[in-house]
């Protein structure tokens, strides 16, 4: 089933520009990207990836209100029935952008980084949180549901709880906990911030308090005896009739890069797991091969790391998206360094 569990996500970044320079971002996203992917390209991945059962598209950035074809691409994932996601800042929701979005986008996603002071420090702009917060009441009055998600890092749980209580008073109907993703910018700008676990066990607790309001609270973390119980919920489970599967049913999320790049699990993955570029081929070429080459090598790397959880001596709370990227990482420079070796004999 994966971490996404009957969700199979096929999480699409169709431009890295953004009109932010956060310091966190995983896609290191800024005004000066300009690059971007065709429509015609992107739905021809979308078709793709509906015909090997993926379900869900969502899709990120760069800031995805500056594509220009986004509602056409939301359009075409809609009519494959599949459910749709959009991850914003929230700075340019216009009335006339969300009017064209309210029937195409399932989830609209506004990224929160703490109090004020805190989000605008992260976005790099002082304008940031004020303008965010301006394009509420557009999103209310077009009874458009959304909700906000919250980085944490190691040092901003003790503004769970302000977070929370906004969320929940701006009407948001979902607030998601992701811990920090050190890759792109947040790999040299934020380094050793992301939460361990004993902040990630902290953050589980807090999501759990009742709150007077309908918002429901999700965390981005697994737990370490769950995991224990169920493998196949990181890859480690029982592989036995994979070759009859779709390939949605053994890998999800899979990862669209604004490059053309495709990643299995997140953005910027290891590139010796890689599958290919858009750009080269279709989306069901590039899956198929990689099914046949490299499968079997990312499923084994998925053991060793569930291995690694169930040897633990006391349980814990972890992000296993980068648990898996670190060990990936890891696993390709001994591979690497190896064969330099004989080379070198």
């Amino acid at each position: 089933m994966g971490p996404t569990g009957l969700s199979r996500v096929l999480q699409i970044h169709p431009t890295r520009q953004c009109n932010l320079r956060c310091l966190h971002c995983y896609s290191s996203s800024s005004p000066d990207e300009k690059e971007f992917l065709t429509l015609e390209l992107l739905c021809d991945a979308i078709s793709d990836a509906a015909h090997e059962g993926f379900n869900y598209v969502s899709l990120s950035g760069g800031e995805p209100m500056l594509y220009k074809p986004l509602t056409e691409l939301l359009e075409h994932a809609h009519r494959l029935g599949m459910r749709t996601a959009v991850t914003t800042n929230g700075m340019l929701l216009t009335e006339r952008k969300i009017e064209r979005l309210r029937d195409v986008v399932d989830v609209l996603a506004i990224s929160i980084d703490g109090i004020p002071t805190s989000h605008n420090r992260i976005r790099g702009s002082q304008l940031a949180f004020d303008t965010m917060k301006l394009r509420l009441p557009l999103l209310r009055a077009a009874d458009m549901p959304f909700g906000f998600i919250f980085t944490l890092t190691q040092y901003n749980l003790d503004e769970f709880d302000w977070v929370r209580d906004f969320a929940a008073g701006e009407g948001a109907k979902l607030l998601q906990i992701h811990p920090l993703e050190e890759v792109g910018n947040a790999a040299t700008m934020l380094r050793g911030n992301s939460p361990d676990a004993t902040e990630g066990a902290y953050a589980w607790m807090l999501a759990q308090q009742e709150v007077d309001s309908d918002i429901r609270i999700h965390v981005d973390l697994a737990f370490s005896e769950v995991i224990k119980q169920q493998p196949e919920l990181v890859f480690a489970g029982d592989e036995s009739g994979a070759e009859g599967k779709r390939f949605g049913e053994l890998i999800a999320p899979l990862v669209i890069e604004a490059d053309g790049t495709v990643s299995p699990v997140q953005h910027g993955f290891s590139r010796d797991y890689t599958m290919g570029n858009l750009k080269h081929a279709p989306l069901s070429v590039l899956v198929a091969e990689w099914r046949k080459r490299s499968l079997p090598a990312f499923y084994s790397l998925c053991r060793d790391v569930y291995e690694e959880i169930a040897c633990a001596p006391a349980p814990f709370f972890f992000d296993w998206n980068n648990l898996i990227g670190q060990r990936a990482e890891e696993a390709g420079r001994v591979a690497r360094n190896r064969a330099m070796h004989f080379m070198s004999m």
